[in-house]
């Protein structure tokens, strides 16, 4: 996977740090303590300790390694968290950009000495328990990370990763697939033309038909003109063909060495024994030596420098006539000083981040662009960092003001700095999220330090955040003006600043549909008819080993015996606050508070139901009560966690034709912060400020702007949320809050001149929406807080009060369903039933400028309770990992597909950055064909059962237990007999399914296609094309 610097992890810079969920178990010393006892100097397995470091900001000890024979690095942190994860970086420093290093990241995974079968790594996500598994390609290193919760996992999952990077077969077979090859378009036709396939080349062709990419790409690469970031770690679509497999593997032999490498193990499995493992099953077997994979510093300019690229159009902009981006980059510090690193990351925040920060003043608010630039604020990716700021969605004509709007910006903050509550603020951020959990913690952590560790800075640093808050605070206390002149040295005095500005031109995808045209013809006009023959044979021996049923009986695996039979209670308890309804869950959340309400949408009339996104997206950014929308959003940072408000649909457990609709509240905060948390939501509730069109405005084309971006990146999701559309109730609404028609409802709104129909529109939705009458609350928190949190809870209801009342249901058909299913006379959730609704089959094509397709399907089933969910679940993950997979992605060259089964009823196939479109359908139907037969092994089917057990028993963070039982209704008894019927699905279940749900004649299935321009579906008339 193609990770782009900016992407990759993006907000780590100033910590995301998630602490992960901790299981109320005592062990008689915990891991971070144990770890404690390594003394420097020490010699274990081969390595020798180095540091010993207690973080009490994260609950962690670090322990720093070198091994003695190689020099390869190694990071322990312990911690007490049964989620353990293990990572390998390599510094990977191309020089070109044939896409080396993203290449050679797909073919080790391809198959190893030890585990020779082809595509150990797809193979081993259905052969264990992992909770995470990848790897990515980043500028200047290549990362392998995987994680699980089972300790004889960990061990099967580090021995196919260290042999996959340290002893790959490397196949030439294998790098045709994954990289690049000269095939008949009908690999069975030596007729059919020549053109180019591989996972990768078609990979990169749809990453950068996103223009987000493309000039986040383009940016970097002239920023830094003179070494490894001037060019396309990934590969530049036109550049892979001139790679070789002789070079890829001589790449391999320079840079995936132990003395180019860092290891990074994270969690509550002891040390040595990680050590010893890596130990006996690779590194003892190198030598070391001097990789030499150094990145120099880029030498400075003495001068500022522009330039400009172009892009293709894009179809769904707010305004076609404002699709220029522009943008100011500055080269700043070495990232190995981790406190300057620190300091400029929340300099970036205080300049850029909300309604209160001055660019967000001086370029978002007048209206001259929709958004910040994709590329903006610091990225500390590189080894030396940079600072981009600049406006997307704007005029050409503007690009001078913007310029200008920029460096009077600039003398703006020097003159007069920031005010103390917006440091405040800040810093109130960072030591939330030290506290606040994820279930990802180890990851984050291994992505958090992977950009200074591999330029040698020292990743210890990094963790010590206290330090870095405590520094940073005396910092401003010497110098009031240490920021203001931080200001002055990197964005003021730097000659070494790039504005680059980006305009859509309507030839774009002709021209690189012609370019590649070229690239083909050059490749092709120098083969002889032997060379011909011999590609085609070539094809065909792909085709035969692409068919071929594999045997994967080296790779290690877990059996379905190793499943936990039960799933762990989470205890809820029932109460009331203010007379509505609340589910409060005890958790270790280190003295935060979650607070969650659903508010129901059924009083709500059906005309204004699109709008009802919009409505979420504003409503905690008007401002509120004497608060306008700046002081709102410095409160929210200052006083909570953040808060939020999202639409949401529940389709129900038993029954397809019933769903729940409502928005749902969420925030959190510190106990100490309460009563602050609950009086901005008392103030959003009672007196919302919805009267100013300007910010209205700034708000509607932001969202506009993300939406149109969105469909590139997930246009997967797009497609199959479109193809449920007809199929169920839920369907039909999910698409209307969140599907094409959210994208193209709002790209409406963004063009309207007078956006005074929308704020008469607003209120309106309010009245119905924030009503404590269909409203239920839950709150998760430690013991010793429960009680305050719900006395303050009351409060608020007691303030709201007056927004009560009674309304007519939009719908006639609603049922009461207890919240608590074992008690009838509990409060109950009010769920719309549509027994008569008539799904429909339909075919919808989008034409959209993308050089690549997305393709989804979806089918009506059954819903979570019924008896054969379960088997529909397993056929799903054995039908993507047995026969699609090979079928879409190896053969057909997408990126990837598969098929599954969702919460709502509908079972989807999908596939995405697809060259193919009409294909895939019929791969799916194959599919389908395919399990009918049963020609699947009892073997095929406890593997897909392990993998759907490493989705269902992946960790939930404190802050979400019990969210499961609070929004849909599920209870713990509910998941364990879903996990019973699991266990028992048997082949004669599955065949059965598949015939009864999947085939032809039986099915109500929606079919959707995102992609470009198509003759075959246009001429087609069973397609509705938009």
């Amino acid at each position: 996977m193609f990770r782009q610097t900016k992407a990759a992890f993006q907000k780590l810079r100033y910590v995301s740090f998630n602490r992960p969920q901790q299981t109320w178990r005592l062990s008689s010393t915990s891991a971070k303590e144990r770890a404690l006892q390594y003394q420097p100097g020490q010699k274990i397995h081969g390595f020798t300790v180095k540091e010993v470091v207690a973080v009490p900001d994260l609950f962690l000890t670090a322990v720093k390694l070198t091994h003695n024979k190689t020099g390869a690095q190694y990071l322990h942190t312990a911690r007490d968290d049964s989620n353990n994860l293990f990572s390998v970086q390599f510094r990977t420093t191309p020089m070109d950009s044939t896409g080396v290093p993203h290449i050679l990241e797909h073919t080790v995974l391809c198959g190893s000495e030890k585990y020779p079968c082809r595509d150990p790594f797809f193979k081993m996500l259905n052969r264990s328990l992992s909770t995470f598994m990848n790897a990515f390609t980043a500028s200047d290193y290549t990362m392998y990370p995987f994680s699980t919760q089972n300790a004889k996992d960990f061990q099967n999952l580090l021995s196919v990763y260290l042999d996959a990077v340290f002893f790959p077969c490397l196949r030439e077979q294998d790098f045709w697939q994954e990289g690049w090859r000269l095939e008949n378009e009908n690999p069975t036709d030596p007729n059919s033309p020549l053109v180019f396939k591989g996972v990768v080349f078609n990979e990169m062709k749809g990453h950068f038909s996103d223009n987000e990419r493309l000039y986040a790409q383009q940016l970097q690469n002239k920023l830094y003109p003179n070494h490894t970031y001037s060019v396309v770690s990934g590969g530049e679509p036109l550049a892979i063909p001139d790679l070789t497999w002789e070079q890829l593997k001589q790449f391999h032999a320079t840079h995936y060495h132990p003395s180019n490498a860092r290891f990074f193990t994270y969690g509550d499995l002891p040390l040595e024994d990680h050590l010893k493992q890596i130990q006996d099953e690779a590194l003892s077997k190198f030598e070391r030596i001097n990789p030499n994979t150094e990145v120099p510093s880029q030498p400075l300019w003495n001068s500022p420098r522009e330039d400009h690229v172009t892009c293709s159009p894009d179809a769904l902009a707010p305004d076609p006539a404002k699709q220029n981006t522009l943008c100011v980059s500055y080269l700043l510090g070495d990232i190995t000083d981790a406190f300057e690193g620190f300091t400029l990351s929340l300099l970036s925040s205080l300049m850029i981040s909300g309604p209160n920060s001055p660019f967000y003043k001086s370029l978002i608010e007048p209206n001259i662009g929709t958004d910040f630039s994709s590329v903006v604020g610091y990225d500390g990716s590189t080894k030396e960092a940079s600072f981009s700021i600049g406006l997307q969605g704007m005029a050409e004509e503007d690009s001078e003001r913007v310029k200008q709007i920029i460096s009077q910006t600039i003398d703006h903050i020097i003159d007069n700095g920031f005010e103390e509550e917006r440091i405040e603020a800040l810093l109130h951020k960072v030591e939330i999220q030290m506290k606040h959990q994820s279930t990802n913690f180890g990851l984050a952590l291994a992505s958090y330090v992977a950009s200074l560790w591999n330029h040698d800075g020292d990743p210890v640093d990094l963790l010590r955040i206290s330090d870095s808050v405590a520094k940073f605070r005396q910092a401003l206390k010497e110098n009031p003006r240490f920021l203001q002149d931080k200001v002055k040295h990197y964005f003021k005095e730097n000659p070494h600043r790039l504005t680059l500005s980006m305009s859509p031109d309507v030839t774009y995808l002709e021209k690189q549909a012609k370019a590649e045209e070229e690239k083909l013809q050059e490749k092709i006009q120098v083969l002889s008819d032997d060379d011909r023959k011999q590609i085609y044979e070539k094809g065909l021996e792909l085709l035969e080993a692409q068919s071929k049923t594999q045997d994967a009986s080296c790779l290690p695996a877990l059996k379905v015996s190793d499943i936990a039979p039960t799933t762990p209670i989470t205890p809820v308890q029932m109460s009331t606050a203010g007379g509505v309804p609340l589910q409060i869950c005890e958790q270790p959340t280190n003295g935060l508070v979650y607070f969650r309400a659903m508010c129901s949408l059924n009083t709500l009339p059906e005309d204004l139901r699109l709008y009802v996104p919009l409505f979420c997206t504003v409503i905690t950014k008007m401002g509120c009560g004497a608060l306008d929308y700046r002081q709102q959003a410095q409160q929210m940072e200052l006083r909570t966690g953040g808060m939020s408000v999202s639409s949401q649909v529940i389709p129900d457990s038993t029954n397809l034709d019933m769903y729940e609709q409502g928005i749902l509240l969420y925030s959190s905060c510190l106990e100490r912060n309460l009563p602050h948390m609950f009086q901005l939501w008392s103030d959003i509730f009672n007196s919302p400020n919805f009267d100013n069109e300007e910010r209205l405005r700034v708000l509607v084309m932001m969202s506009a702007q993300e939406l149109a971006n969105s469909i590139s990146y997930s246009g997967q999701m797009y497609a199959m949320t479109r193809a449920g559309r007809h199929l169920t109730p839920a369907g039909d609404l999910l698409e209307t809050f969140g599907g094409m028609e959210q994208v193209t409802f709002m790209k409406r709104i963004a063009e309207m001149p007078d956006l005074s129909q929308v704020i008469r529109t607003l209120p309106r939705i309010k009245r119905h929406l924030l009503n404590p009458d269909n409203m239920r609350c839950a709150i998760n928190t430690t013991p010793q807080r429960v009680s305050n949190a719900a006395a303050q809870l009351e409060v608020f209801m007691k303030d709201v009060a007056e927004n009560r009342k009674e309304r007519k249901p939009a719908r006639a058909n609603i049922i009461n369903k207890p919240l608590d299913p074992l008690d009838e006379l509990s409060p109950s959730r009010k769920v719309i039933s549509e027994l008569n609704f008539q799904p429909c089959p339909m075919k919808t094509y989008f034409q959209l400028p993308f050089p690549v397709n997305f393709v989804g399907e979806c089918i009506r089933t059954v819903p979570f309770a019924h008896e054969d969910y379960a088997s529909l679940c397993i056929l799903g993950r054995m039908m993507t990992a047995k026969f699609l997979h090979g079928e879409i992605r190896e053969k057909g060259g997408a990126y990837g597909g598969g098929a599954r089964m969702g919460g709502g009823g509908l079972f989807s196939f999908y596939s995405y950055r697809d060259p193919n479109s009409v294909q895939t359908l019929s791969a799916f139907r194959k599919g389908v064909d395919w399990a009918k037969s049963g020609q699947f092994t009892q073997q095929d089917i406890d593997e897909a059962k392990l993998s759907i057990f490493s989705s269902v028993d992946s960790p939930v963070a404190p802050a979400d237990k019990g969210m499961a039982r609070f929004l849909s209704g599920v209870t713990d008894e509910m998941k364990q007999s879903h996990r019973e019927r699991l266990f028992a699905v048997s082949h004669k279940n599955l065949v059965d399914v598949a015939e009864r749900y999947l085939g032809v004649g039986q099915r109500t299935c929606g079919v959707v296609i995102l992609g470009p321009e198509n003759e075959t579906i246009k001429k087609d008339p069973s397609w509705v094309v938009k």
